[in-house]
């Protein structure tokens, strides 16, 4: 098969991006009055994610500084549900692949994933927190605030997710995407305010990203904030994700996915392929095929994310730990996310397959798109036949240019992609 020339190009985004971030965090605490909600002592648990957050070690490491100055005794306390295998050490291996660790950040690291009730919404249905967080004098939250890869409501991603999920450890979040549409929409946000109203939660630090990856806004939000702020934020965060330039063509081509990139290891608001039934952005494209080719080292074998791509390699499915990933999107509520599509020898026998399955099209002429992963999305590849559309485009000229001319791809003798 005679495979289209692609050609590189680059996205042009003007968007915020704070410089000097250990300032703009200490602003935000003595803002927050900070030094009137912690005392001389007090062990205050500081949330830490599996995603890979912008700048994320430096602003761990800020809080703890500021907490250490005011006499507390901040830790780190894992809060991704059941990522990291569910268990204790994968968690803590997972944040030390995301630079998290004693030495990067100043502080000790606990994890567990024991949980207690520590409510019950009015339906009956029970909420888990973290049994650290509970037993510690204080958490400060952190969390960045986008638009969510599983559904669309007032609240997605964020602090209160973070509590009801996070903190939820492998219990909680089961419990959360067992009810799926009505865990998502209104259990997540009901459990993450019971939480926040009945343990010290000393603030919250909301984060926000530009299209660059790089940390856009941070927020410092009293937990009586949470939810109100959040939604004004979220909005603000959907203006700021990086979207795919055209918004129909015929295959995407991903070389790696990874829980570091997303929660659902490739961003479903950039590929628009939701798993869940009636969920769907309508700012996303509309993609007949995807082929992923790898997986990041970061998601250390975590293929959730794998069941939303049409074929792969099979160098990805080599690399595939089926517990990890198993785990993680059962937890989920479906095991679709994690199905393993047909893998093909190589990376052009995967973008072959691709397109000869998109449609009747003569393989030359099909629509394509390559990126590194749906967080990068600043530099990317497009097929002669999108070449040709942006020229013709004075509206996709202003946010795309063209870095290089067309040629043909290059694979190694393997038939890898020469990158």
């Amino acid at each position: 098969m005679k495979l289209p020339r692609m050609a590189k190009a680059k996205q042009i985004f003007h968007q915020p991006e704070i410089t000097d971030i250990p300032a703009k965090i200490k602003y935000e605490l003595e803002k927050k009055d900070l030094k009137n909600r912690v005392k001389q002592e007090q062990r205050i648990a500081v949330t830490a994610g599996s995603r890979g957050i912008a700048n994320i070690p430096l602003i761990l490491k800020t809080i703890v500084a500021e907490l250490k100055a005011l006499g507390a005794e901040p830790f780190i306390l894992p809060a991704m549900g059941s990522h990291g295998g569910a268990t204790p050490e994968g968690q803590i291996e997972v944040l030390r692949s995301l630079g998290i660790s004693e030495e990067s950040v100043g502080a000790p690291i606990e994890a567990s994933m024991e949980v207690k009730v520590i409510g019950t919404l009015p339906d009956g249905v029970n909420i888990y927190l973290s049994r650290i967080a509970l037993e510690a004098d204080g958490i400060f939250v952190v969390g960045r605030v986008k638009p969510h890869t599983d559904f669309k409501g007032e609240i997605e991603s964020g602090l209160l997710k973070m509590l009801a999920i996070g903190l939820g450890n492998q219990k909680g979040a089961e419990m959360i995407h067992w009810h799926q549409y009505d865990g998502y929409h209104r259990i997540l946000p009901e459990a993450g305010t019971l939480i926040a109203e009945k343990t010290n939660i000393v603030l919250g630090l909301a984060l926000l990203e530009n299209a660059h990856h790089e940390t856009a806004e941070i927020h410092a939000l009293f937990p009586e904030e949470f939810y109100e702020r959040e939604m004004g934020l979220l909005e603000t965060a959907k203006g700021l994700l990086p979207r795919l330039p055209f918004k129909d063509f015929d295959v995407l081509v991903v070389e790696e996915i990874g829980k570091n990139i997303s929660g659902v290891g490739m961003d479903t608001n950039v590929t628009g392929k939701f798993w869940m039934p009636g969920e769907h952005d309508p700012s996303a494209p509309e993609i007949k095929k995807i082929a992923v080719l790898d997986l990041s080292e970061e998601t250390h074998g975590n293929a959730i994310g794998i069941g939303l791509a049409d074929v792969t390699t099979r160098r990805a499915y080599e690399k595939i730990d089926h517990h990890q990933t198993y785990v993680n999107c059962l937890t989920q509520g479906s095991g679709e996310t994690g199905k393993i599509p047909p893998y093909l020898a190589n990376d052009r026998d995967a973008i072959a397959t691709a397109i000869r399955i998109s449609g009747p099209i003569q393989p030359e002429e099909s629509r394509v798109i390559r990126i590194k992963n749906t967080q990068e999305l600043e530099t990317l590849y497009i097929s002669e036949a999108l070449v040709e559309e942006l020229s013709t485009s004075p509206e996709l000229q202003k946010h795309l240019a063209l870095l290089e001319e067309p040629r043909e791809m290059q694979f190694d003798v393997m038939g890898y992609l020469a990158r």
